[in-house]
């Protein structure tokens, strides 16, 4: 074997082991436990995880983190795959997992572009519904799902992902093609009414982008001017190894602290990976005399990426550690690496390594270069 690949549980020995002696020493401390103070260290989890297929998975949800996302079960082609028809199957074990383990419970999501079946927006002539009929369509999802769990799910990411980088309203998409920001006013009066007690939240990705942090803070003014409820933004963290920077991170969360906007981190993850320019649709079939250039860790991680990762990690966290009156919850998209979305996304059966465990549930550098930075006043 190569000494640039090292196992994974070499490298957890190893550099791990380094970074851990000096925080770990006589006691054992979670992720949980390390941001004890500060705020809810959190993982979305999916469906393997909720029915015991992954029970490894589960135990480190169980120990190390207090709060828990849905990958996609409460998106609403899983839970209202057709007009009339609810399918609660999927959440219900979602919802009964985080209420067995004493878990802060994150509905996601209620009103976004993607994962809404067509019939949400067209007639069966393929004409597009008049603002009435979708309305009472929004309105109806929102009071079935969140009434249903009510009192149970604390928080709702309500609207997801309603601006484009430039901080226009995506009026290319039919929500708000047809219903403008009304809708999303309509969203949050809804999600409130289903139950006064959940606490409410628009959530986006690039934040660290001016144009659009502005437009998020103005549509959250709007919100609190209309007298409805608004908790706080969630700020989709889906780093590159090279950007956004700390510092771009934190001026964003300072933003929204001017603002009087609690911030949640609620997508954390860092692909590793090369991004091609253009990959709306890409397969890694048709990148396959590129694959080296777009997969280039198919047998393991070098020792300087797992390196470079939990550095990049430790700098994030050092931020977050900094901002922690204005911070929530810190949750990250998914358990382990094998789990990860990134694998096949923008293009298919790539292997990334973005979390803080791999792919035999083993806490990596970047675990201990998160406790590390948390261990500071």
């Amino acid at each position: 074997m190569s000494p640039r690949f090292l196992p994974i549980a070499a490298v957890a020995l190893s550099v791990g082991a380094l970074l851990a002696r000096p925080l770990l020493a006589g006691t054992d401390l979670t992720l949980k436990e390390a941001a004890h103070g500060r705020f809810l260290i959190g993982a979305a989890i999916n469906d393997r995880i909720v029915q015991g297929e992954e029970p490894a998975a589960a135990h480190i949800v169980e120990r190390e983190f207090n709060a828990i996302s849905p990958e996609n079960c409460l998106k609403w082609a899983v839970v209202h795959p057709e007009p009339g028809r609810y399918d609660f199957t999927r959440s219900d074990a979602y919802v009964d997992f985080g209420v067995k383990h004493g878990l802060f419970i994150v509905g996601h999501t209620l009103m976004w572009h993607y994962q809404t079946p067509a019939w949400v927006f067209y007639n069966a002539d393929g004409s597009l519904k008049s603002r009435a009929q979708v309305l009472a369509e929004l309105r109806d999802h929102i009071r079935t799902v969140v009434g249903r769990y009510k009192g149970r799910i604390k928080g709702w990411d309500v609207v997801n992902e309603a601006f484009d980088d430039s901080g226009k309203l995506r009026t290319d998409r039919p929500w708000y093609k047809i219903l403008g920001e009304d809708g999303i006013l309509a969203a949050f009066k809804a999600a409130h009414e289903a139950d006064p007690k959940a606490e409410l939240y628009y959530n986006d990705f690039s934040l660290w982008l001016p144009a659009k942090r502005r437009a998020v803070i103005a549509l959250v003014e709007k919100i609190r001017a209309a007298g409805l409820r608004i908790d706080g933004v969630g700020m989709q963290e889906h780093y590159l190894m090279s950007g956004p920077s700390p510092q771009m991170v934190g001026q964003a969360i300072d933003a929204f602290a001017n603002a009087k906007i609690p911030v949640m981190v609620t997508e954390l993850d860092i692909s590793v990976l090369p991004r091609p320019n253009h990959y709306t649709g890409a397969d890694l079939g048709q990148l396959q005399a590129k694959q080296a250039e777009f997969d280039p860790y198919v047998n393991g991680l070098p020792v300087r990426m797992e390196n470079a990762l939990a550095d990049r990690y430790a700098a994030m966290f050092a931020v977050y550690r900094a901002h922690a009156e204005d911070i929530k919850r810190v949750t990250f998209w998914g358990v382990s690496d094998g789990d990860s979305w990134l694998n096949n996304w923008p293009i298919r059966g790539r292997h990334d390594y973005p979390l803080l465990f791999d792919r035999h549930f083993r806490p990596k550098p970047a675990f201990f270069a998160v406790m590390k930075a948390l261990d500071h006043p």
